[in-house]
């Protein structure tokens, strides 16, 4: 007897490829089958390779940025062939088309970055290789350790933690949601995020969809989370104020208390030697407030600073 016909999706979801992307994918499809009541099926996961995932042997910076993460999802839902695409929101462009909006936050998970090769800042022996290809957290590592060395180290959670183990660098950087995500959330040592401030939206998936596809975007704002929601949308205008890119080293922790937030930025040099940090607190669903924190970070830049964030030299 021939198969039954399987129904037709309810939603189409796309996502990269990377085992990251896949799991996140698979939480994402899970928490729209169980606000809606569907079976798993009527939800297709639709793998695309996108063009970052393509050239591991260069910082991001230097091949496109991040829209590299985004840009064959984007032509995938503008041609209709997808209604929704999933993403790691910290790889998301600031500003994006008109035409697509972020129709849910998941909630979010765990904002630390993971130590891989030392126990701590501290003990990461001297002159030693950091692995990373994340202006941030070069950054934030020169400063706190001017005595090591940089080393790019691009490609999946797999591959760097297989670099590490062959000696391309000493140390490296994870995060820890993604760790936790693909059921490795035992490697390395968790560093407090008060502390050592994380990436601008790390930890949080979310769901873009075409802007006028009313349908796809109530089906999936079922699964939004509003306080993560809140939480990604001010991290994203306090960048969009602070005018970078990826090759802007930027650190934000925001957290939630009743109805207000209070987000903590700190913006370095390339190089570490230079750090400066503000903090700023106001309602979580009116965030005009954040465009003043951002004014007063860009107030506060010195000049070798500048030219990472768009203003040139005096």
């Amino acid at each position: 007897m021939p198969d039954p016909v399987s129904p037709e999706p309810y939603l189409r979801l796309g996502t990269r490829r990377s085992p990251l992307a896949m799991a996140q994918a698979y939480e994402a499809r899970a928490r729209l089958c169980a606000a809606h009541g569907w079976d798993e099926d009527r939800v297709e996961l639709v793998p695309v390779l996108a063009s970052g995932d393509k050239i591991r042997d260069r910082p991001l910076a230097e091949i496109g940025g991040k829209a590299l993460w985004t840009k064959e999802l984007d032509e995938w839902l503008a041609e209709g062939r997808i209604d929704g695409a999933v993403h790691s929101m910290k790889d998301v462009e600031t500003l994006r088309p008109d035409e697509l909006s972020i129709a849910a936050i998941l909630p979010r998970a765990d904002v630390a970055d993971v130590l891989v090769g030392a126990a701590s800042i501290r003990e990461i022996p001297p002159g030693s290789r950091i692995g990373t290809s994340a202006p941030r957290r070069a950054a934030q590592l020169l400063n706190a350790r001017p005595d090591c060395e940089v080393v790019n180290f691009r490609g999946n959670v797999a591959t760097r933690i297989s670099k590490l183990a062959a000696g391309e660098a000493d140390v490296t950087l994870l995060a820890a949601a993604g760790l936790l995500r693909l059921g490795e959330s035992g490697v390395g040592t968790r560093l407090d995020p008060g502390d050592w401030l994380p990436a601008p939206q790390q930890g949080a998936i979310g769901i873009e969809c075409r802007t006028d596809d009313e349908r796809a975007r109530g089906l999936i704002g079922a699964i939004d989370d509003r306080p993560s929601h809140c939480a990604v949308l001010a991290e994203r205008r306090l960048l969009a104020s602070l005018g970078g890119d990826c090759r802007s080293p930027v650190a934000m922790l925001s957290t939630l208390e009743d109805e207000t937030l209070t987000l903590r930025c700190a913006l370095y040099s390339p190089d570490g030697s230079q750090r400066i940090e503000r903090a700023g607190a106001g309602a979580a669903d009116a965030i005009d407030w954040v465009m003043k924190l951002g004014e007063d970070l860009l107030g506060e830049l010195t000049e070798g600073m500048k030219p990472v964030f768009g203003l040139t030299k005096a």
